[in-house]
C-alpha cells in the first residue's frame, strides 16, 4: 500500500497509541496484542491526528527535530503502518 500525499492521515480507531510506563517506550495496543514503537514511529504516530498529510508530518517532524531530509524514511514507515492498519486515510 502507498501513502496518498493529498490524503489526511489518522491513527486508526481499532489501536491505541500510548505511553507504557512498565516498558519505557511508546506502544500500539490492539485486540491481538501490543507492538513496541521506538521513539521515532511515536513521534510520527503522534501527528496521525486526521489533520495532517505526508507533507504537513513531514515538515511538523523536521521543524521540531531542527534537520530536513526526513521525507523518505517517514513515508517508507507510514506505509508500513497503513499496511498493518494502525493508520488510515480518507
Amino acid at each position: 500500500m502507498a501513502i496518498n500525499p493529498d490524503q489526511l492521515i489518522k491513527f486508526s480507531p481499532m489501536h491505541r497509541l500510548q505511553w507504557e510506563e512498565v516498558q519505557q517506550k511508546d506502544v500500539i495496543l490492539y485486540p491481538e496484542g501490543m507492538v513496541e514503537l521506538n521513539q521515532s514511529s511515536a513521534e510520527i504516530l503522534k501527528l496521525c491526528d486526521g489533520t495532517r498529510n505526508l507533507a504537513q508530518i513531514v515538515a511538523d517532524l523536521e521543524q521540531k527535530f531542527s534537520t530536513s531530509g526526513l521525507q523518505h524514511d517517514i513515508n517508507a514507515f507510514l506505509e508500513v503502518a497503513l499496511k498493518n492498519g494502525w493508520i488510515q486515510q480518507n
